[in-house]
């Protein structure tokens, strides 16, 4: 038995986890005929419509297609996009919008207009839901729990299908076929933080507010677990930032009392992460670091670079969650406005 068997994570149903996780391997062939589908009909242009968690859960598919893809790929935020309705949004374009909950109002009001233009919207939602009804197609999944990870597999094998399909990722079968293990490898992830996890969320979660930085691929993991988790279910104060803005502004707010989480990825903007760091190091501040280079996956190295935002929600979002709702002892459920009334 491995020391990582013996952990107990925290309020997590690993067996539950590991079981949907293998419903969500199971639709691969499902969303690989979806890309073959939408290729065929062809498309100008790739628009990822999002808000909030969704708008964040994007960024990592928008940082990597436009790294690895000439096709334009434009990430949006849906009221945004409902202000200005985007002139290269066109019934020629390909819409990738994703909502859990299926009523995120924002979205129903884009794709209400998006569809009388005729783009073609592939949604990650429920079929029978106001946002599963205004797309051309919906990829739901197999689950019952919404965790972030589900999706980005399921949002993998249509945004890399495509690019496979464009010679602009020959190697795809490969990857598809070696993230089939990727929850399991989550849930040992999971378990190797889990001591870390509960003396991060000792040592900040009364903390007047922290500064989060990250870059690149992880941008946005970064600003969903600082806004969608901190600020939002757990009201704590946060001051999200990209490692680079971080020295334009932000650096003069760090004294006593007000620490740094320097979310650290493994691509070209980990430069920018070690910056942060250095700085925390040189005026001795009060800093944390998530460097996902400490956590091991079972698919070859050219391919971690399109999976290691899942390490960092497994990480975050996930682990680091639960802990601060220990510490704090606000739930995670609880909310002071959102969907309790009309805003």
């Amino acid at each position: 038995m491995s020391v990582t068997e013996k952990v107990e994570l925290y309020k997590f149903d690993e067996e539950k986890y590991l079981k949907e996780g293998d419903a969500i391997i199971a639709q691969r062939k499902e969303v690989e005929e979806i890309a073959d589908q939408v290729f065929e009909k062809g498309f100008t242009n790739v628009f990822l419509l999002g808000i909030g968690g969704t708008e964040f859960e994007f960024a990592q598919f928008d940082y990597l297609l436009n790294k690895y893809s000439t096709l334009e790929v434009y990430a949006i935020n849906a009221a945004d996009a409902n202000t200005v309705h985007p002139t290269k949004l066109t019934k020629d374009s390909l819409v990738i919008t994703s909502s859990a909950s299926g009523t995120t109002v924002e979205i129903v009001e884009a794709l209400t207009w998006i569809k009388e233009i005729g783009a073609t919207v592939v949604g990650f939602t429920k079929k029978d839901c106001p946002v599963g009804k205004l797309c051309s197609i919906v990829i739901e999944a197999k689950v019952t729990t919404g965790q972030c990870e589900y999706a980005y597999v399921l949002q993998s094998y249509l945004l890399y299908s495509i690019l496979n399909k464009r010679n602009e990722f020959p190697e795809y079968e490969r990857f598809a076929d070696q993230i089939k293990n990727i929850f399991k490898n989550l849930v040992d992830i999971r378990k190797v933080f889990e001591p870390k996890a509960d003396e991060i969320a000792k040592q900040l979660y009364n903390k007047p507010y922290t500064i989060f930085t990250g870059s690149g691929a992880l941008w946005g993991e970064t600003l969903l677990f600082s806004m969608c988790i901190l600020e939002e279910m757990q009201w704590v104060r946060t001051r999200p930032v990209t490692s680079s803005q971080f020295f334009h502004g932000t650096l003069e707010l760090v004294e006593k009392d007000v620490p740094v989480f320097i979310v650290k990825g493994e691509d070209e903007y980990r430069k920018q992460d070690n910056r942060v760091e250095d700085f925390c190091k040189k005026i001795n501040a009060e800093y944390v670091v998530l460097d996902t280079k400490e956590y091991a996956l079972d698919v070859d190295d050219k391919f971690r670079p399109f999976v290691v935002p899942w390490i960092v929600t497994a990480l975050l979002t996930e682990r680091l969650a639960a802990h601060y709702e220990l510490y704090t002892r606000h739930n995670l459920a609880y909310r002071r406005y959102y969907h309790q009334f009309d805003y």
